[in-house]
């Protein structure tokens, strides 16, 4: 929702700064999200007048201009078809850059004459869309004057969120009774004009009750549709809406403003009255936007005799538009069912202004009101002659009280209030409250149902920031722990990615088609999505890591160790799971390093052990297999499993159509641990084990294995441990090599084996058993002992 801070003064009366108002609204609930400075954009553009004109030499349609903008005269060449001696214009000089396309104005030489910046036309300042000549202002315009201060541009533009059941708050005078009950000035109430018809009321009736209740319309006969007035058209253009025409303008001026939408149709267009009824199994509309949609029983249309002309409630029809021929209209002023247009929306994926307030609800109340608002204005900037009021239906005004008892705000609320001061906030709020504390809720808030809503509000208003912070009550004795199986994990293991030097990141669990594609299909899709870019919920977490990744790397970071923990949304439900993502250098080039080294697979597999080490994996237990998934590279990757279905981890360099689909070069390599499929240890509690280190020291053997090249190292260290699981406690590789020496097929392992003595050490009759039980075990893999 957008307005800027002169129309939220029609509404407001206040002295009360920017900063202030700001302040107030995020306090209310009305979240600010944003506030911009359209003069801003105009920085370096001034009132100028030309002093000459003079044909270019090597151009018939290019002119030399002596243009003086307050610092002497200045030479420009200009293609503008009226631009002349004496004209008083917008002129941008070297240095300011022109909203429309950003192009940084500079002193060049056009067509070989220097040029010193540019006469600017309407469309270049993005404020209309002429371009066939340049800006005309009046002769007495200050000459030397900021072009935005001149024309009143500095209105600066606030942006704010409002939240679904702030429906009296999608409209501009909604936002200033809000800031008007919490202190910040005084509402000024709509100027409801008396719009005198005459004959009888456009033909309008309801088929369709339970969808449009209310369809209120009059008529305009004889008028003009030229263009809305400026102040109108440049509100409009300020909250990013494109000024169109008087007819068009009025009815969005008025949703913005009042909350209340209307439509215009065009009654030479239509063929008979217009009906609210439901749409028939295949009916289609061409809608406003140019798309043509199919509609389905159970929408609201408007329609006449022959066709449909609107999509009840959400977008007109392109074929009974008003255009510059427009002589002759039917307003509609119509209430339509919330719950009605949000499903038609959904089902259509069409929204709007219109949808955006008819669904959360407009007030019931306002139709004869609105009807005559817009019709006034009408009126006053297209002529013509009104007829009388047709009104088909009753708007639902069925009225609620509540027994409301003061004391709740400090029993619910945790604010004392004073009884008088609660009243004066709900009454400027718009709630009715008599002497026995019966509480009627105004027209346009629906949401309010109940005592609790109205401590909300009072609350609200009052300021949520004085509601004290109060501890709960502590039970005495210990604590007991609450934290689950499988919250321990997931802590240990992120603090465990912190301790390793990897970053915590937060992506979106929503993504579009487009990135989940290398990752399989998606299973899980939004019927209402918050865009076409975040439609999907996402199967795997490495693609928003991988596009976190890529901006990184972009913005110049040398290397990138991201990791999160989150949900992967699969068929059979959600899964926690933690992502990595190494991408740029694992080491930077130095004159002892060398050259840069990125990361590869065992990097990843590193990481994917410590982790599930740290989450209490079994990992002496893990096998290594294939089959990672098609976001991984097949040659350099794999799976950590717990026997042949348990997969654990899936750990490996990216896939390098993955690297190119997500804009990355490089060496890039990624984790993903199934933290659900980690066997928890139940009923271990708190206690650690005693520490009791081996009585004797350990005892290191070296093998070397000449193994075929297919058998895998994991494979073969495997094979080592299980040759004797009393006394071998660790066994790893720690070298492999092919070429000279080693025959073709084959390759030379290198393993370290750890062997443990428990109550004496070991002879060298017991150290030859176990080896001999090692090279045996071995052997079983295709291993044979190097000589």
């Amino acid at each position: 929702m957008k307005f800027t801070l002169s129309w939220l003064k029609d509404h407001l009366d206040t002295d009360a700064s920017l900063d202030a108002i700001l302040d107030a609204l995020t306090r209310i609930g009305l979240e600010v999200e944003g506030v911009t400075d359209p003069a801003a954009k105009l920085d370096g553009f001034t009132v100028a007048r030309v002093l000459s004109a003079e044909r270019h030499p090597q151009a018939d349609k290019l002119q030399v201009l002596s243009v003086d903008a307050g610092d002497g005269p200045l030479q420009v060449v200009c293609g503008a078809p009226n631009a002349r001696a004496g004209l008083v214009g917008v002129f941008g000089k070297p240095g300011a850059a022109v909203p429309a396309n950003g192009m940084v104005l500079k002193v060049a030489a056009i067509r070989g004459v220097e040029s010193n910046g540019m006469m600017c036309s309407t469309r270049e300042l993005e404020l209309g869309d002429d371009h066939d000549g340049i800006i005309e202002l009046p002769e007495d315009a200050p000459v030397g004057t900021s072009f935005a201060d001149y024309a009143g541009l500095g209105d600066p533009v606030i942006e704010v969120s409002v939240t679904p059941n702030k429906q009296d708050c999608m409209g501009v005078h909604g936002i200033a009774r809000d800031l008007a009950a919490a202190g910040l000035g005084t509402l000024i109430a709509p100027t409801v004009p008396q719009v005198a018809g005459e004959g009888a009321g456009p033909d309008v009736r309801i088929e369709d009750a339970a969808g449009c209740p209310a369809f209120f319309a009059q008529e305009v006969r004889g008028l003009t549709n030229g263009a809305a007035p400026e102040w109108m058209a440049k509100r409009l253009r300020a909250i990013g809406q494109k000024p169109i025409s008087a007819l068009v303008d009025i009815t969005n001026y008025l949703t913005v403003d009042l909350g209340r939408p209307l439509h215009v149709y065009d009654k030479a267009k239509l063929s008979g009255g217009l009906v609210a009824r439901q749409a028939r199994d295949g009916e289609t509309v061409e809608a406003l936007n140019g798309k043509t949609y199919t509609l389905s029983e159970g929408m609201t249309l408007i329609a006449d005799d022959v066709a449909v002309h609107d999509i009840g409630g959400i977008m007109g029809g392109a074929h009974s538009g008003v255009s510059e021929a427009t002589t002759e209209v039917v307003i509609e002023c119509a209430y339509f069912t919330p719950e009605v247009i949000a499903r038609t929306g959904q089902k259509l994926g069409l929204t709007s202004d219109a949808r955006q307030r008819f669904e959360r609800g407009v007030d019931p109340a306002f139709l004869d009101d609105g009807l005559a608002i817009a019709t006034f204005l009408v009126l006053e900037y297209c002529g013509g002659t009104a007829s009388g009021v047709t009104r088909a239906g009753e708007a639902p005004l069925g009225t609620r009280s509540y027994a409301y008892d003061p004391a709740r705000a400090e029993t619910l609320g945790g604010l004392a209030v004073a009884p008088e001061r609660q009243r004066a906030i709900l009454e400027a709020l718009g709630f009715a409250v008599d002497d026995q504390w019966n509480v009627t809720p105004p027209t346009w808030r629906r949401d309010v149902d109940g005592t609790a809503d109205l401590v909300e509000e009072v609350i609200r208003i009052e300021g949520i920031d004085k509601v004290a912070p109060v501890p709960l009550p502590r039970v005495p004795g210990v604590a007991r722990p609450t934290a689950t199986p499988e919250q321990r994990i997931e802590r240990r293991t992120r603090r465990a990615a912190a301790a390793r030097g990897l970053d915590e990141a937060v992506t979106w669990s929503f993504l579009s088609e487009k990135q989940v594609a290398p990752f399989g299909e998606a299973a899980w899709r939004l019927a209402n999505p918050i865009s076409e870019e975040l439609k999907v919920m996402r199967p795997s977490l490495l693609p928003g890591l991988l596009s976190a990744a890529e901006r990184n790397l972009r913005q110049g970071v040398e290397s990138v160790r991201l990791f999160e923990i989150g949900r992967r949304y699969l068929p059979e439900g959600e899964r926690a799971t933690l992502g990595i993502v190494l991408a740029g250098d694992r080491r930077a080039r130095g004159w002892r390093e060398g050259k840069p080294a990125g990361f590869d697979a065992y990097d990843a597999k590193a990481e994917a052990l410590a982790l599930l080490a740290a989450a209490g994996a079994p990992v002496d237990n893990l096998q290594v297999m294939g089959e990672a998934g098609a976001a991984f590279h097949p040659g350099r990757s794999g799976t950590l499993r717990l026997g042949p279905k348990t997969v654990l981890a899936a750990f490996g360099a990216v896939h390098p159509a993955v690297m190119k689909a997500f804009d990355l070069g490089g060496q890039v390599a990624a984790v993903e641990l199934y933290l659900d499929a980690i066997p928890a240890k139940r009923g271990a509690g708190f206690m650690r084990p005693a520490y009791a280190p081996p009585a004797l020291q350990p005892v290191r053997r070296d093998f070397a294995f000449l193994v075929p090249a297919d058998v895998s190292a994991d494979a073969l260290v495997r094979a080592v441990k299980g040759a004797d699981k009393v006394v071998i406690t660790r066994a790893r590789v720690f070298d492999v090599f092919t070429g000279t020496g080693v025959a073709e097929g084959h390759k030379s392992v290198a393993v370290e084996v750890v062997l443990q003595p428990a109550e004496k050490s070991f002879t060298e009759a017991e150290l030859k058993a176990i080896a001999d039980k090692v090279v045996a075990a071995a052997a079983k893999q295709g291993a044979q002992l190097r000589g």
